[in-house]
């Protein structure tokens, strides 16, 4: 890792060579200089990311120069040390935006912590920015946010299944934005054009679910006073996603069966077969297959919708993703007068260790919640829910399965992805090793 950049500016010699020698040898790279001006020379020439800086200089003093480095070079974090340890100095240098305020003479101890916390903040400026970036370029390309091993690869799959016209199984926990993967799939694929149509198995009868998806004649029922598509109708040309397709009602299952067949279907209370081309894909955060075996799911319809399956990981498998999230989740849901723009390293902390069992939409949720609470700029620690502060103190052991997983994952990666050379690593055989990577989704 790079050493961070320090600019110290400070007229009296000695404690100029003083901050030098205590910054340097903390192992930090030092620049100092006497002046202002020559500041502004030094910061035009190369980008710092921590500014020390006496508070009475000559000629330009330093609040003169916070307000140049805060308007060009927004990214560098200053800290302000003077000998007039003032209240009114003190507030007019944290309102032109200077991270702390140190008097002299400084102690070394709060100097050091001073600028750790100080790059720490900078290097989480610098990340945001960076995610920033990430979430513009995402935005104009896939709706999923995340650049994790596990999310890259998922990514990869989208894109490549988009091409295809098969019909996709979406496998997950609730909460890891299966009904997202879909619409990435969708986005990409040549019915883009056309209409992306969603439905949730598990919100409707099975006498609803038959009017939404297929529509009725006119007087097919009481008060059927003129006829109306389904979501199938509506949807020709483009994709239907099937959220929960597990709790699709036998009966409809049956039903399903016949257009995925057949490519057409009745209305209720119609007899004219009505063509329709779609695309089918469907998502569960249960066993199918299990379902299947105990006879809650048509084993024909099973084998219909899984010709090729995709894996959403829980958020606890990509926990790297959680600051990119918070980013776009702060710039999506941010209102007029909600000031919240970035996270406080606490707070990161906290939401890195959480285990998330609602997964991404718990994440989402409670940055909204850090948004309606927040009167600041920065998310810090209390506006969490109580129950996820608390786990600074008792974070969850991590399972044996996370932690073979994990192992597992570093030797594939040591041994460059030969699964021979990893297996003896490992100590089991070549076979073991597949099935556990098929079961870690390791592929």
């Amino acid at each position: 890792m790079t050493a961070a950049s320090i600019l110290v500016i400070e007229d009296e010699r000695i404690a100029r060579e003083n901050l030098t020698h205590v910054l340097t040898g903390s192992g930090y790279i030092v620049t100092a200089i006497a002046s202002a001006e020559e500041g502004m020379r030094e910061l035009d020439k190369k980008e710092f990311d921590l500014v020390i800086t006496d508070l009475m200089l000559p000629g330009m003093d330093g609040i003169q120069l916070l307000e140049h480095i805060r308007a060009h070079h927004p990214l560098t974090i200053v800290i302000v040390v003077t000998g007039h340890a003032t209240v009114a100095n003190a507030v007019k240098a944290m309102q032109k935006g200077a991270h702390s305020y140190i008097a002299k003479p400084l102690k070394l101890d709060e100097l050091r912590l001073q600028v750790e916390r100080a790059l720490e903040q900078h290097a989480l400026s610098v990340e945001v920015r960076r995610l920033r970036e990430i979430i513009a370029q995402g935005k104009r390309d896939l709706p999923l946010v995340g650049e994790s091993d596990a999310f890259v690869q998922l990514k990869k799959d989208v894109r490549q299944l988009a091409q295809m016209n098969c019909n996709v199984l979406i496998q997950g926990e609730t909460g890891t934005g299966k009904e997202l993967v879909a619409q990435g799939i969708h986005m990409l694929s040549p019915r883009s054009g056309e209409r992306f149509m969603a439905i949730n198995c598990g919100t409707f009868t099975a006498e609803l679910m038959d009017k939404e998806l297929f529509g009725h004649e006119k007087e097919a029922f009481t008060g059927a006073n003129r006829g109306q598509k389904g979501i199938l109708e509506a949807a020709d040309g483009g994709t239907v996603f099937f959220d929960e397709i597990g709790e699709l009602p036998l009966n409809m299952q049956v039903k399903l069966l016949r257009v995925l067949q057949e490519r057409n279907f009745l209305r209720v209370g119609g007899t004219k077969e009505i063509p329709v081309d779609i695309r089918v894909i469907a998502a569960t955060n249960c066993d199918l297959h299990e379902l299947v075996e105990k006879g809650e799911f048509r084993q024909d319809l099973y084998y219909r919708l899984n010709v090729v399956t995709l894996h959403a990981p829980p958020l606890r498998e990509h926990r790297e993703d959680i600051p990119i999230l918070i980013g776009h989740f702060l710039e999506k849901h941010r209102q007029p007068g909600q000031t919240i723009n970035s996270i406080d390293q606490d707070t990161l902390d906290i939401l890195m260790s959480y285990p998330f069992p609602g997964n991404v939409r718990e994440l989402e949720n409670i940055v909204q919640r850090a948004l309606a609470l927040g009167q600041g700029t920065t998310f810090t620690p209390e506006l969490l829910p109580a129950e996820i502060a608390e786990t600074e103190t008792k974070a969850p052991l991590a399972t044996l399965e996370d932690m073979e997983k994990s192992y597992i994952k570093k030797v594939l990666a040591s041994s460059a992805g030969n699964k021979t050379q990893a297996a003896r690593i490992l100590g089991i055989d070549r076979v073991s090793l597949w099935r556990k990577i098929k079961r870690y989704h390791l592929e």
